[in-house]
């Protein structure tokens, strides 16, 4: 799915509950995702809890990070790279 980020490139959005529904790990799926984001493109992964380790993870790859909690089992991360 993709979103615009108001930056004239839309965001790369992975929904990663359905993936941790059925009992996966979805990390695969994301670093796919992270490889493939182009230049000025956001990832915005929706979870339902905050990932800390994956913002650990990504801030160590020069990423930054914005969290919205809209309910205890749903967030938001958009996650950027300057």
């Amino acid at each position: 799915m993709v979103t615009d980020n108001g930056g004239g490139k839309a965001d790369l959005v992975l929904d990663v509950r359905p993936i941790l529904a059925g009992g996966q790990e979805p990390f695969d799926a994301i670093m796919q995702g992270v490889a493939a984001l182009e230049e000025g493109q956001d990832l915005v992964v929706i979870a339902p809890f905050e990932p800390v380790p994956l913002e650990g993870v990504l801030s160590g790859q020069g990423f930054t990070y914005q969290v919205t909690q809209y309910s205890p089992d749903h967030f938001s991360v958009t996650f950027h790279r300057d």
